[in-house]
């Protein structure tokens, strides 16, 4: 308890760090006012088909990657990545507001792909900026400050979502659009008054990295594939087997209180006993938790499910991340950056298997079933692998 009660006063007392939390915060509470009612006010007010409602989705995250991945690899050589999510905040609410005035799926597919497409410079160059921050100012204490930044974010996604839900009653779709839009100005407004560090010329990155592992990254995306299906489809489903549409505002809004301990304790449980471990353990809890989504047409049970998948997002979206960028130590944009092309490729890859089940019924979930078990097969045979090699080693140095 005493080593986490120290890092958190070095963070605390850190320039600038209160208001890299702020930025995440807000924008959080922006992008979770309107992430559950997306696909229903598409289906509800637009009155696009389940087809039509995958190609929206599609093609603004196919549009999302290709930006993300292509301003990631050449962000590095920018002095201040700070306008790049700043420029970007700007274009999505040009994005909402064509969005938010639509009448059709021609109109809902360019208002959201404007929305949707720039913002995947948002979350990546925010963390190589943060991981710049505090590489300067507290090294020791890097994973874990990003860990506290992305639990931030996901603290305000969570209040979005209460957020969302009432404004939905009161004010429909529109007030939830506006929301969405007010968090973007929130972004947009800290983002000016943040002064960014920038990297100091000939300075060494630290030494804890990870080797890159194509097989480990394989295994991510496969684990956000299925969160991605989970993301648009387990709104649709609760819509269909309780007839609320803010009820899965609710249901998302209960992590909020399990994600900042999961992402504190599983960032400590990984520098101790390893990320692939702690992943892992997370994958599993997320199959227990698909699986009951596909038994069980209970809303008590739905909410009970969620501490089970609060540990597994934490996970996926704390510890993989640092995961992911430790691969790139002297390329924080870069690193960054690939973990957000993972996370949207996923979600692109997600949108569309569900289409292979007639309806939407709980039956979607056996396919993020099928996947989260597939990523722990492989997961677990590159542990197998490590532990021999390991154990290899120690023989060698014995005799």
């Amino acid at each position: 308890m005493m080593p986490i009660i120290r890092d958190v006063r070095t963070f605390i007392s850190i320039p600038g760090a209160r208001k890299l939390l702020a930025i995440l915060f807000f924008y959080g509470i922006g992008t979770g006012i309107l992430a559950p009612m997306n696909a229903v006010y598409l289906d509800e007010s637009i009155g696009l088909s389940k087809e039509q409602i995958v190609a929206v989705f599609a093609v603004s995250l196919f549009c999302n990657v290709v930006i993300t991945i292509t301003v990631g690899w050449i962000s590095d050589r920018l002095k201040n990545k700070k306008r790049l999510p700043l420029l970007a905040a700007i274009l999505c609410m040009i994005g909402l507001f064509i969005y938010m005035n639509a009448s059709g799926f021609r109109s809902a597919l360019l208002g959201m792909t404007i929305a949707v497409a720039p913002s995947g410079l948002i979350m990546g160059q925010l963390f190589g900026m943060a991981r710049n921050h505090f590489f300067r100012r507290a090294g020791d204490i890097v994973e874990m400050a990003q860990l506290w930044l992305r639990a931030s974010f996901s603290v305000g996604f969570f209040m979005g979502l209460l957020l969302g839900a009432n404004i939905f009653v009161l004010a429909t779709f529109n007030g939830v659009l506006w929301g969405n839009m007010a968090g973007y100005a929130c972004l947009a407004v800290l983002l000016l008054s943040y002064e960014e560090t920038t990297d100091v010329p000939g300075a060494k990155p630290p030494a804890n990295g990870e080797p890159f592992s194509l097989v480990m990254l394989v295994a991510l995306l496969l684990l956000s594939c299925a969160d991605a299906v989970r993301g648009l489809y387990l709104q649709l489903v609760v819509l269909k087997l309780f007839g609320k549409p803010e009820i899965m505002s609710y249901i998302w809004s209960t992590q909020a209180v399990f994600e900042l301990l999961f992402m504190t304790l599983g960032g400590y449980w990984a520098a101790r006993y390893g990320s692939k471990k702690i992943m892992f353990l997370a994958g599993c809890f997320a199959l227990a938790a698909y699986l009951t989504y596909t038994r069980s047409s209970s809303l008590p049970v739905f909410f009970a499910v969620q501490p089970l998948y609060s540990f597994f997002v934490s996970i996926l979206y704390g510890v993989a991340m640092g995961y992911v960028q430790r691969m790139f130590l002297s390329r924080t944009g870069f690193g960054a950056s690939l973990y957000v092309f993972i996370s949207q490729t996923a979600s692109l890859i997600g949108y569309f298997l569900p289409l292979f089940v007639h309806g939407i019924t709980p039956n979607i979930f056996f396919i993020p079933s099928a996947l989260v078990a597939l990523s722990l097969v492989i997961i677990g045979a590159v542990l197998y692998r490590e532990r021999g090699a390991s154990s290899r080693r120690s023989m060698d140095a014995a005799g």
